[in-house]
């Protein structure tokens, strides 16, 4: 080992071409199939365990969408994610409206948050056949004592400081949000979250002096549902604290979610996701990844590049051309990429990943 007799500077070179840093200056841009999370908006994602908790773990339907978005947040820490939906992509509705898609915060905000709807109380917060595992169920002063879920909360609900001070009564109601079947958590009955002494009154602020309408409370913090409209029962709810009675209910609301589906994700689904990355003015990428493209998502994202030229596509061989083709891969693989457009804004692979999926215990 090298050293100094006296103090100086010691300069070293260190090789780390075999390194692959995982740096923010790689911004990767991907759309493709999902089970849970917003759709149609672009979502940065910055590893895989927030890859899970934005958009769901892989399924027999989309794991090659999936890892393909995985395997790239391994080395790199910055990923803008598109999820795409089909003309059957739904969301569940506490009485299982058919039919009903809310696509992300922004469109229940714009579309779904006046209430004047016949889906029932709650919503899926995404589309998805996984927003059928959830219920929710709420109580007040009137429905505490024996409801179900009534050992999860520390006391039962009455009427608030703020309500109070307007010259307002019972205000307070818990709401519980619960993975009935187990799809989301893996177990079933798993409490997934919990809103304790949040208010019926629109105007109502918390002693820190946020808002705790249980409507804005769970549109701010929920990451499992969207609230669509106030019970039947639910005479003054939404209305401000002043002088105001809010009614009881007669019996707890419990509800299950249902009639969310994930849809048939097409080619064209597909290519309208990656449109949301066509404007470089606006959104910022350098590496475009592209799971399993056919050959029009593959020229779409070659026409994309071309077009904004601060970027490149990479890309692979369709699954057929590589796997249990022994012999032919060569060929089939040449092939396909004779079809495509000759760019200088494009990588192109010649094989397929083999590897373990630790969420279902098979390998992919």
């Amino acid at each position: 080992m090298a050293f100094q007799l006296s103090p100086g500077v010691n300069v070293s070179e260190i090789d780390l071409t075999t390194i692959v840093p995982s740096v923010a200056t790689s911004i990767g841009a991907f759309a493709g199939s999902f089970s849970w999370g917003p759709v149609g908006e672009i979502i940065t994602v910055s590893d895989e365990v927030r890859l899970v908790d934005r958009f769901g773990k892989p399924n027999t339907n989309n794991y090659e969408y999936w890892f393909s978005a995985a395997n790239f947040l391994a080395y790199s820490n910055n990923l803008k994610v598109v999820r795409a939906y089909g003309a059957d992509t739904y969301t569940a509705t506490a009485n299982g409206s058919p039919n009903v898609l809310i696509k992300n915060d922004d469109d229940w905000e714009a579309n779904w948050s006046g209430g004047a709807n016949t889906y029932g109380e709650f919503a899926a917060r995404y589309a998805g056949a996984l927003g059928n595992s959830i219920k929710v169920s709420v109580a007040d002063a009137n429905t505490y004592s024996g409801w179900t879920y009534e050992t999860q909360f520390t006391d039962t609900p009455g009427t608030s400081t703020y309500v109070s001070n307007a010259g307002g009564t019972l205000d307070e109601m818990h709401v519980i949000v619960i993975d009935e079947d187990g799809l989301v958590s893996g177990t079933q009955g798993t409490v997934l979250e919990k809103y304790a002494f949040v208010s019926k009154a629109g105007d109502a602020k918390d002693d820190s002096g946020n808002t705790n309408y249980y409507k804005n409370v769970i549109a701010n913090r929920s990451k499992y549902i969207h609230w669509m409209s106030h019970t039947d029962e639910g005479t003054n709810w939404g209305n401000d604290a002043s002088g105001t009675t809010y009614a009881n209910l007669s019996s707890a609301v419990t509800v299950s979610l249902s009639a969310g589906a994930d849809g048939t994700i097409s080619t064209a689904n597909v290519v309208t996701a990656y449109d949301s990355f066509d404007n470089a003015d606006s959104v910022d990428v350098n590496l475009i990844v592209s799971g399993p493209a056919d050959q029009t998502i593959a020229d779409s994202l070659i026409t994309m590049c071309e077009t904004r030229k601060d970027c490149v596509v990479f890309l692979s061989p369709e699954k057929a051309d590589v796997v249990d083709n022994a012999g032919s891969e060569t060929t089939d693989v040449k092939a396909y990429r004779d079809t495509l457009t000759s760019t200088s804004y494009a990588v192109l692979d010649s094989n397929w990943k083999y590897q373990y999926d630790k969420y279902n215990d098979v390998y992919r």
